[in-house]
Parts: C-alpha cells; structure tokens; sequence
C-alpha cells in the first residue's frame, strides 16, 4: 500500500471494530502514523496495551466538539471517518443524539479536513441509510448526503477528496446478532429469531476495510461505494451456529423489534439507475445537476422505473456449508470451538 508511505491516517471512532481491524492491517505496512480519535479512554486504553506500537497515537475527543476534531487533524494525509451512533434502539429513543453524532459530527470532521488540507476522506456507512425507516437510518442517510453536498461543492480537482462507503451487517461486530446468539447457546438460553425469513447481508470485518480502500484508490469527489455481498435468511445463520457448536437449544420466534426491516437494500434503485458495475463493487457518482430546481419539475429519468434496488432478498443466498464456511472466518468462533 505504497499510498500511505510515511503518511498520517487519522480514524474517528477508532477504537471500534472497524478501527482494530484497520490497525491489523496497517501496523506491519510502512505507514507513518495513526491516529485513533474517540471518546472513550478506556478502549483507548485497552488498545494502547493491545497495539503497544509507536506509530500509534491516541486523542480523546468527540466529533461533535470539533476543537477537538481539529487538534486530531493537523498535519493528517487521510481520514477514515468510522464515528457513529450505530445502534438501532439507542438512535430510535434518542434521535437528537444520532442527528449531533452522525450528521453534525460527520460536518464537523469534514470541514475540519478542508480546513486541513488532507487528502482523501472515506466516510463510513450503512445499508441502513438506503430507504431508512429507523432514526438510526436517517441520520446516516443524512450523513451521506451531507459528505456528498461538501464533496460536490469541491469539485473534482478539488485538495480534499471526499468519498462515502455503504456496508451491511458486519459479522461479529459489536451490536450484532453473531455475538447474542453465541452468548446464547453457550449459556443453553433460546435462541431469540425476530423473523426467520428476514435476510441479511453477511460481510467480514476484513471485507468492510477492503471496501474502504478501494473507496480510497478508486474514489471522486461524492463517490458512493457498495460491495456486492451475499445474504442469509436469519433462520440459516441460526441453525448452522447451532450445527457448528453441536447445540439444540430452542429457537423462540420474538417477532420484528421495532425500526427493523424484512431485508436491507444496499443500493435503491434510484440508484442503481446511474451506478456503475466495478467488479466486486457498485460505484453511485454524486448527482451532479445545478441548482436550478426548474430542472426538477420538467426533467426526469424513465429507465429508473425498470431498475430494481439491490437489496438482501434478490442478492446471492448463502446456503448452510457456505454460511458454516464463512463463520469459520471469525477468530471469535474458531477459538470457540478449539477449547
């Protein structure tokens, strides 16, 4: 990764499960420095012992305070912006607090990065951003559209390039079901299904940051980045953790908690109407009309209704040995396992 070569990458919210597995990555590379900003001293702490590598440096801030995003910013080549009220119910009982985190936050980071000179920003996502019902959601769906507009008034050939990534459930991280239903079956509890048809996108923490660095080799100002995924119907992922810790616990339907989907849509179909197909992943540039809100009322896109949203219904469905393999990936369950 010859980009960051002696240079400063700064992570917001780095102490998660995103900013570990950066790390993970980048320590053995030829990297200058990062940067870990987050609120909580006591990960940091916890990481500082983990990593205990001078290239690592730890500032204790809030993205919501951005005096304190700034004095993380000087002299910073790139920024992964991983900060964020991520959690469904949280967000749902206290929307203000998503809207300060996530979309004013996100606003602070940005113009500090501008202010800053740095390079190239990737800021993080979910698919829960693409037709949100959830405050969660729409604070993220905000999110997007507050980069993209700071990315767009930029301009292409602009100091700062700023570029967003859109992800789906990350297995294993913290707040996911991996991790409840594990807890669940070790302690010989039922397992808790809201609905077993309800699909979701399985990724690896490793595929959420390789889609982050290709965001940051590939991407122009306002970018969307999407990587093609495979799904599960939640009633697959339960009866393979099951199979693969030899368990019969019993399974209790609960019922769909409030602000959950049947499936997640990873790409509306707005757009996938102008999205371009890389391969492994899905590029949305920016929409890129004036502001001649004229415009809107006499011009619009026909082929937009014979697209279809790629979502965790109509992706590839991963059967129980391909779903078996992929949970085999996670050091969590095959430690598990071994003892």
């Amino acid at each position: 990764m010859s980009e960051f070569t002696n240079k400063t990458l700064l992570i917001t919210g780095g102490t998660g499960s995103f900013g570990n597995a950066v790390l993970d990555r980048f320590l053995d590379t030829d990297i200058g420095e990062i940067r870990i900003f987050s609120r909580d001293e006591k990960k940091q702490d916890d990481m500082r012992h983990r990593i205990q590598n001078a290239k690592v440096k730890f500032y204790i801030g809030d993205v919501r305070d951005k005096r304190s995003v700034d004095t993380a910013m000087r002299g910073v080549d790139y920024v992964f912006h991983a900060a964020a009220l991520k959690q469904v119910p949280s967000c749902e009982f206290f929307p203000m607090q998503a809207v300060r985190t996530n979309v004013i936050g996100t606003e602070n980071v940005l113009d500090s990065a501008i202010e800053f000179g740095v390079k190239r920003v990737v800021v993080l996502s979910t698919d829960k951003a693409a037709y949100p019902i959830n405050a969660m959601g729409i604070s993220k769906a905000m999110m997007e559209k507050v980069a993209i507009a700071i990315a767009r008034s930029l301009g292409k050939d602009a100091t700062t390039t700023i570029c967003c990534t859109r992800y789906g459930n990350v297995m294993a991280s913290r707040g996911s079901v991996i991790p409840l239903w594990v807890e669940q079956i070790k302690s010989g509890n039922p397992i808790t299904i809201t609905d077993p048809n309800m699909t979701r996108y399985m990724m690896t923490l490793q595929d959420a940051v390789d889609l982050v660095l290709y965001a940051f080799k590939n991407g122009e100002n306002g970018d969307l980045f999407v990587q093609k995924a495979p799904a599960v119907t939640l009633s697959i992922l339960a009866d393979t953790l099951l199979e693969l810790y030899n368990a019969n616990n019993e399974i209790k339907i609960i019922g769909t908690r409030h602000g959950e989907k049947l499936y997640e849509t990873l790409v509306t179909r707005e757009e996938m109407a102008k999205s371009v197909d890389m391969g492994n992943y899905f590029r949305v540039p920016a929409d890129d009309r004036d502001l001649n809100y004229d415009k809107f009322f006499i011009e619009g896109q026909e082929d937009v209704s014979n697209v279809e949203d790629y979502h965790s219904h109509n992706t590839y469905r991963l059967n129980s040995e391909e779903m078996k393999e992929l949970l085999l990936k996670l050091p969590e369950i095959r430690e598990d396992l071994q003892k």
